[in-house]
């Protein structure tokens, strides 16, 4: 089973760069997993694949939104070849960046 990853290194440069750039666009417009998925060109069965799990959890779990516990999230963006970070917002001391 071709990984996320492998497809991307099989990528030309400027192919990558602008799917990283997309991506980039997409999470910062607050965009939904599936979008995220979608755009990095990525079936359900895809992911499920990766993380083991069937194509019907995968449908359940983008259905979920924002109510899911924050390792099946990071789990989800792993599979899809990237990392998760989290971030706090204050108003006075700027964006803090958290380590798990």
């Amino acid at each position: 089973m071709a990984t996320l990853k492998s497809k991307m290194e099989k990528m030309s440069p400027e192919r990558r760069e602008k799917i990283e750039a997309g991506a980039a666009e997409i999470i910062a417009s607050n965009a939904t997993l599936t979008q995220l998925r979608e755009f990095l060109d990525v079936t359900q069965t895809e992911i499920g694949d990766i993380l083991d799990v069937g194509q019907d959890n995968i449908s359940r779990l983008e259905k979920r939104g924002n109510n899911m516990k924050i390792s099946t999230l990071s789990a989800y963006v792993e599979a899809l070849g990237g990392e998760l970070t989290i971030s706090a917002k204050f108003p006075d001391k700027g964006i803090i960046e958290l380590q798990s």
